[in-house]
C-alpha cells in the first residue's frame, strides 16, 4: 500500500493505463477513470505499471460518464479493489450519504484500500462554512475528503484555501481545488495549504475537469512552491 496520502500525491488522470510510462517522471499515482474506459476491469487486471492506482468510477450526475446503474457502478468499483495495482478508490460523498456505498466502503477497508470521498460543485463555490461542513462530513467516511468547486472570483478561491488550511490544521486529510479559469491556480497553490491530492492529465487535450494544468506543468509548479 503506497497511497496513504500522508504527503501530497500528484495523480495523472487517464482512461488509458498505457499512459502510465509517460506519467512516471512527474506523477506519484495514476487516477484511472474507469467510467471513461471501454473495459476498465480488464485494463486493471492487465496493468503492470509502477505507479499505484486511484480508481475513480465517476457517476454521470457528478460529471462522469458511467452509463449503467449506480448499483453496477459501485459494484464495479468494489471489484477493482481486489486488483493488485489499485491502492485507493474515489467514492462520491452523495453515494455514501444515500446509503448505497456501505458495502463498497467495507470491502475497501477489508482489502486495505484507501478511500477518497469526493464532492463536486460545477455551478459555483458555496460559502466557506459550507465548504468546511462538506469536507468534515466526507472525512467521516474516508481517508481523504475531496472537494472541487467552481470559482467565479478570487474571493471564492480564498474561501477554498482558507477551508483547506483550517481542516489541515485540525488534522484532517483533504484534497481541494477550484475548477475553471479563475480557480486554476489553486491546483498549484492548494498543496501549500495542506491539500493532499492534485490531478492533471498526461495529455493536456484530455483534461477531465475545467482549468486543469497538464501533468508536467503542475508537477513543476507544485515543486517550486514546496
Amino acid at each position: 500500500m503506497s497511497l496513504r496520502f500522508d504527503s501530497f500525491v500528484l495523480a495523472a488522470s487517464t482512461a488509458d493505463l498505457a499512459d502510465e510510462p509517460a506519467a512516471r517522471d512527474h506523477a506519484d499515482a495514476i487516477e484511472f477513470r474507469m467510467d471513461l474506459a471501454d473495459d476498465p476491469l480488464a485494463a486493471l487486471e492487465a496493468y503492470d505499471g509502477d505507479l499505484p492506482i486511484l480508481a475513480t468510477n465517476r457517476a454521470a450526475w457528478e460529471g462522469g460518464e458511467w452509463a449503467g446503474t449506480d448499483e453496477d457502478r459501485l459494484e464495479t468499483l468494489a471489484e477493482a479493489t481486489a486488483l493488485a495495482g489499485v491502492d485507493a478508490i474515489d467514492v462520491e460523498l452523495a453515494s455514501i450519504l444515500e446509503g448505497g456505498a456501505e458495502g463498497l466502503l467495507e470491502t475497501a477497508r477489508d482489502r486495505d484500500v484507501s478511500i477518497v470521498a469526493s464532492a463536486h460543485d460545477f455551478e459555483g463555490t458555496p460559502p466557506r462554512t459550507e465548504l468546511v461542513r462538506t469536507l468534515t462530513e466526507a472525512g467521516k467516511y474516508a481517508d481523504v475528503a475531496k472537494l472541487a468547486v467552481t470559482a467565479e472570483s478570487t474571493a471564492d478561491t480564498l474561501a477554498l484555501l482558507s477551508a483547506t488550511e483550517q481542516l489541515t490544521a485540525h488534522g484532517d486529510a483533504v484534497a481541494t481545488m477550484a475548477m475553471g479559469e479563475v480557480g486554476s491556480h489553486t491546483r498549484a497553490v492548494a498543496p501549500v495549504y495542506g491539500s493532499k491530492i492534485g490531478y492533471a492529465p498526461v495529455d493536456p487535450a484530455e483534461a477531465t475537469a475545467p482549468g486543469q494544468y497538464d501533468l508536467e506543468t503542475l508537477a513543476e509548479l507544485v515543486g517550486r512552491l514546496e
